[in-house]
């Protein structure tokens, strides 16, 4: 089965939102990094922008937390690798905020 044919501009409508979504989530991994948002306000975000970011991801743009402290906790956490913000399950969630209170 084939993807359906765009005509070019359909194409490039889809490359400019798919831009902007990369750029936006690049904007909140910042601001998560420098503190100006903390962690809980990112996971009770809603839509594409968050919710399209892997957890991993999130976990290592905190400040002071690199990928091996980020494996960790996701091991103990029980939070497979390629698991995304949207897939976190409540309990999972408590967790992770216990971690960074």
């Amino acid at each position: 089965m084939y993807p359906p044919k765009l005509t070019p501009e359909q194409r490039k409508e889809g490359l400019e939102k798919a831009l902007k979504l990369r750029r936006e989530r690049a904007e909140l991994k910042k601001n998560l990094k420098r503190g100006k948002i903390s962690l809980k306000e990112v996971l009770e975000m809603s839509g594409q922008t968050v919710e399209r970011i892997k957890a991993k991801d999130i976990l290592t743009s905190l400040p002071g937390v690199g990928k091996i402290t980020t494996d960790k906790i996701m091991n103990e956490v029980k939070i497979a690798a390629s698991r995304r913000v949207k897939g976190l399950g409540v309990r999972q969630i408590k967790e992770i905020l216990s971690r960074f209170s």
